[in-house]
């Protein structure tokens, strides 16, 4: 059933984000009748503000779905090999489901090589190569949280993307990959056509404007103009800037990759900033440790 709000345009992912968080509940709940509560670790390395706030609603989140959580948090110039040794721990922890790392992490750790200590059973982001590598072989496993929120999104709102052209802007493995791929993939809510574009493409006005679905995914504010989008096209704002803003008490405002007020016109449906794309996230990663909770104590091979 579409979630359409009185907008007409808006997709509103609090509320969508709110419907799945109750029906991972829902399924938390039944799942404890036979088990222990699914269990997640979220380590937080420095005093990121934003990182802070992404991980207070993650622990929010869990305890709302009945989901156990631990919330380690390391100093800023906490050693690789400390960081490390940590995830090993975590990953020999039987009562332990799911392994977030909060990305970015301070320079002088590789975040490749924290992505690839976490157990894939347990790599409840979807980062590791592993579970990159079954989405590649359209055999998924556990997926990277914020496009598999985007998918949920387009079906929800009966966004049709069998043989419509999507543009993906970014080739991040956090969003711009892993989207294309679930596009792209031979699958109900996928079969598109997909485009990827980044900083090197070239001219790229003229790729989305032949776009039924853009996905904005680069870190830039302002990225996508309404010149750049042609009418009725569905757009997908994954973006999150700080831009200053005198005349608000913090000084600055939220916006997205999106020129929302130019595109707002021309688009047929359209995820503000904040409020669309980021509630998802978090409920895909519920989702997810829930997942990997079903998974417990079997063999990587056995894993699905």
């Amino acid at each position: 059933m579409s979630q359409m709000n009185d907008n007409g345009k808006l997709i509103d992912g609090r509320e969508v984000s709110k419907t799945i968080l109750e029906e991972v509940s829902e399924d938390v709940a039944v799942f404890c009748r036979s088990h222990r509560p699914p269990h997640l670790v979220v380590v937080i390395v420095g005093d990121n503000p934003a990182s802070r706030s992404y991980v207070r609603g993650k622990v929010k989140a869990a305890k709302k779905c009945g989901i156990d959580s631990t919330l380690l948090e390391l100093p800023p110039d906490v050693s690789s090999d400390e960081l490390l040794s940590r995830i090993d721990e975590f990953n020999g922890d039987s009562s332990i489901d799911g392994i977030l790392v909060q990305l970015p992490l301070p320079g002088h750790i590789d975040q490749q090589d924290v992505i690839e200590r976490i157990s894939p059973s347990k790599d409840v982001d979807g980062f590791h190569p592993y579970n990159m590598g079954r989405l590649v072989a359209d055999k998924p496993v556990l997926v990277s949280c914020t496009p598999l929120g985007i998918m949920e999104l387009l079906s929800r709102y009966n966004v049709k993307t069998a043989g419509k052209r999507a543009v993906v802007i970014g080739r991040s493995i956090i969003v711009g990959k892993p989207m294309a791929l679930l596009l792209a993939r031979k699958h109900e809510g996928g079969d598109a056509t997909v485009t990827i574009c980044h900083s090197r493409s070239e001219d790229i006005a003229s790729v989305t404007a032949e776009a039924d679905i853009i996905i904005a995914a680069v870190g830039r504010a302002g990225t996508v103009t309404g010149d750049m989008v042609k009418e009725g096209a569905v757009v997908i704002d994954v973006g999150i800037n700080r831009v200053d803003d005198p005349n608000s008490k913090k000084g600055y405002r939220l916006v997205g990759d999106v020129d929302f007020e130019s595109v707002l016109p021309k688009a047929s449906l359209i995820t503000p900033v904040p409020g669309g794309v980021g509630p998802m996230t978090i409920a895909m990663l519920m989702r997810n440790t829930l997942a990997a909770a079903g998974w417990a104590g079997r063999s990587e091979d056995e894993v699905p």
